[in-house]
């Protein structure tokens, strides 16, 4: 991506995530970049392709974090333990643009607008992530027998809780990142693992 596409990507998340997709507009994203309005629609087209492009962008990087730490767990629960932990870890070194991710969601109530869909389906790549770690856990022993696509589902939702307790609410519980992974952990070890 050139430095402008990517100028432009890096504002577009840092405003669509602190003001959401109705409160930005690409006058806005242009002026943070830094570059003429014109080059923003050139580069992205429309309001609600950037929008998506900037989410999709962050899922991307997130799972570009956390799949190497999949790779080292020795076992299913290191590796959803892996991926708890560099999600969140993510979240933090990535304080200015991460909350776009809050905004560009199918967890999302607040931006009717965009394509739910296409959301979805790029947030499918996340579940599967976490499905495979569960997956390889029941298989070496690691993790109790679970509905694979409901676990996943109930370890991000417990992800997001504490990703939104963190950003978008004044509770700023010491070790709420660390209890958030224990949590996890302790509720789909075999008990032996807990």
């Amino acid at each position: 991506m050139a430095n402008k596409d990517r100028a432009i990507l890096l504002a577009a998340q840092e405003l669509f995530g602190r003001k959401g997709y109705a409160g930005t507009t690409m006058k806005m994203i242009a002026d943070q970049a830094g570059v003429a309005f014109g080059l923003v629609s050139h580069y992205f087209g429309t309001k609600e392709e950037l929008f998506l492009a900037a989410g999709f962008d962050m899922v991307d990087s997130v799972l570009a974090a956390v799949r190497p730490e999949l790779a080292k767990a020795e076992n299913g629960l290191a590796a959803v333990r892996a991926f708890v932990g560099s999600y969140l870890g993510f979240t933090l070194e990535h304080k200015a643009t991460f909350p776009v991710l809050i905004r560009c969601s199918p967890f999302s109530d607040v931006e009717t607008l965009v394509d739910r869909k296409r959301i979805s389906a790029k947030f499918a790549e996340i579940f599967t992530a976490i499905e495979d770690a569960l997956a390889r856990g029941m298989a070496d022993g690691s993790v109790r027998e679970l509905p694979v696509k409901a676990t996943a589902l109930f370890i991000f939702s417990n992800i997001l809780g504490a990703v939104r307790t963190y950003f978008l609410t004044p509770f700023h519980l010491p070790g709420l990142f660390e209890e958030t992974v224990e949590y996890v952990l302790r509720s789909i070890a075999r008990p032996q693992e807990a």
